[in-house]
């Protein structure tokens, strides 16, 4: 290998001499190219950060994680997602494809499967199975039930329907790349391995690492080893505190009635994780800065076992950082939790960083942040600054009176026609409507027009329309339209008005969720630094489905197969 690289070094410098003679403009691209090719990608997502909340309390952070990226990189301040369902596969699998889910699929963490006649988790595949013996469907997960749906334990990406920047990196080289992606959710690190690559989550069930035999036959050695360390078990016995004095924190919490005891987590701090045998304690750890701790902990881990960073071609490792999304569900986006979560982890970003420092050199690394989604403030914040509007709506309400009676006289339909509802989808039985030889377009537009006489609901669309291009033109329709997948979608779309949403998670109460088309939810923080990059701030409109075509643009590959995003001009030219 270092011949080759002497012979590459020779003929380079011969190049360039040739070059400075003649005037020529090729030999120093040529140059430019080997010098800033990254020996690895790292891609971080930290779930349900919202793109000013880094603004907001950045005061509290040091010098070497958040403010490295947003002072030293190429900072991107104005990125919203345009589809309209904000959730955590949508944003994850819109990272990593560079598209909108009415390419690659995946519209919400849930949908009706119509062949099955059942409700499916978003990466759950009955093909394959848990590698983790008695690893199973987390069965701790109160504060995760969209994993309920599954059928099975198996998961894999095959339900991805494009390829992602980390397939199309595999591609290029033929597998020489080594691809790997780490998160505590299994579809935050399912849907950045990608298809090619290697993925790892944390299972509450069991409190550690696992995979699937999608990815290997047996589980790899040191990942055995460092499962046996047991390292979340450190936290037995402690309890979440401020890092800082209660002076220093950012706002005045407003209203405090809204959050959640989960289990015994209590609802102010300090919070208690519990001995490592209590039966949500991995739970707990989950929704506070100790989730990502340990998953850093972990990606350190990989990267010294996998020697990533270290080959002829360029590596990718991808990290999902989920616990910012568990607390602001469980506290809102101005508690002291939040806030002293993301100082917790920008201490946990500074660590990482420099550890990528030693091992590889951030000059040979180019980082990537984003986020999956935004999120809202709580309501009961918003109401003690003068909103007056309903915040939370009971999706109950939206089967009213009138529209089982008109239902009813129209077409002989009871409240059997409406399979189930599936945020953000309303599913009809077309087996029902086509029995009754209905039209399943007019069926669907007299629910839509009736739901949308229902307090707190902005918008009903329904499917026919969106196929038939009959929705009007509006930033809203068009995030719905990027939500659409014919075979995926339900038959009406829901959005509640603005500030308005469900806050009911599978019969747990939580304090604020995220998944509607508003800036709130859209709005997410777009970074790339390292690798010599030099820091710029933009404020043009840009959105997430642009990081993975801008990867590519910069190691000179193809773009993943559905990408729609483009190529940010900044971070390539730079």
């Amino acid at each position: 290998m270092k011949h080759t690289l002497n012979i590459t070094s020779h003929v380079t410098r011969a190049l360039l001499v040739t070059a400075s003679l003649s005037g020529g403009l090729l030999l120093p691209t040529i140059a430019h190219a080997e010098a800033t090719q990254p020996k690895l990608v790292v891609q971080i997502t930290v779930d349900g950060l919202r793109g000013d909340l880094i603004e907001r309390y950045k005061h509290n952070f040091g010098q070497g994680g958040f403010r490295y990226l947003m002072d030293e990189g190429i900072y991107y301040k104005n990125a919203n997602y345009e589809h309209a369902n904000t959730e955590t596969i949508v944003g994850h699998v819109s990272l990593a494809t560079g598209a909108p889910p009415a390419v690659h699929g995946m519209v919400g963490n849930v949908w009706f499967d119509r062949t099955l006649d059942r409700l499916v988790y978003n990466v759950e595949d009955p093909n394959y199975t848990m590698l983790a013996t008695g690893a199973g469907v987390d069965k701790a997960t109160e504060i995760d039930p969209t994993q309920k749906a599954a059928a099975g334990d198996g998961r894999s990406p095959d339900p991805i329907l494009s390829t992602t920047f980390s397939d199309e990196l595999t591609i290029s080289n033929n597998g020489q790349s080594r691809v790997f992606s780490v998160s505590i959710k299994d579809r935050g690190a399912i849907s950045l391995a990608g298809h090619s690559g290697k993925a790892f989550w944390f299972s509450k069930a069991q409190s550690e690492f696992v995979t699937s035999n999608y990815y290997y036959d047996s589980n790899p050695q040191w990942l055995n080893r460092w499962n046996e360390k047991a390292i979340p078990n450190r936290y037995s016995g402690q309890r979440w505190e401020l890092s800082l004095p209660k002076e220093s924190y950012s706002l005045q919490e407003r209203a405090k009635d809204h959050k959640v005891d989960l289990g015994g987590f209590a609802r102010t701090f300090p919070h208690p994780y519990g001995p490592a045998s209590y039966k949500y304690y991995s739970t707990m750890l989950t929704v506070s800065p100790a989730g990502d701790e340990i998953t850093a902990e972990f990606a350190k881990t990989l990267m010294a076992q996998e020697k990533l960073g270290t080959g002829s071609a360029t590596d990718f490792l991808a990290i999902s950082f989920s616990s910012n999304d568990y607390v602001v569900h469980l506290y809102g986006a101005s508690s002291l939790e939040t806030e002293d979560n993301l100082i917790r982890l920008d201490k946990t970003l500074a660590d990482l960083f420099s550890h990528i420092d030693n091992s590889v050199g951030l000059d040979n690394t180019l980082i990537v942040l984003s986020a999956d989604h935004g999120v809202p403030e709580a309501a009961p914040t918003l109401n003690t600054l003068g909103f007056k509007q309903p915040f939370y709506f009971n999706k109950d309400a939206l089967l009213t009176k009138e529209l089982m009676s008109k239902l009813k006289s129209e077409f002989g339909l009871g409240e059997e026609v409406i399979k189930l509802y599936a945020q953000p989808y309303i599913y009809l039985d077309h087996d029902l409507i086509a029995k009754k030889n209905l039209s399943l377009s007019d069926v669907q537009k007299l629910i839509a027009e009736e739901v949308m006489k229902v307090k707190g609901v902005a918008a009903a669309v329904t499917s026919e329309d969106i196929a038939n291009n009959r929705v009007a033109d509006s930033r809203v329709n068009q995030l719905i339209r990027n939500n659409y997948h014919p075979l995926r979608s339900g038959d009406v779309y829901m959005v509640f008005g603005s500030r308005t949403y469900i806050n009911d998670m599978d019969g747990l109460t939580i304090a604020s969720t995220h998944g509607s088309p508003w800036r709130y939810d859209t709005h997410v923080p777009v970074i790339f630094a390292g690798n010599k990059l030099e820091a710029e701030t933009i404020s043009r409109p840009v959105t997430p489905y642009d990081i993975a075509p801008t990867l590519s643009g910069y190691l000179n590959i193809s773009a993943p197969s559905g990408a729609t995003g483009n190529i940010l001009e900044e971070v390539v030219d730079n």
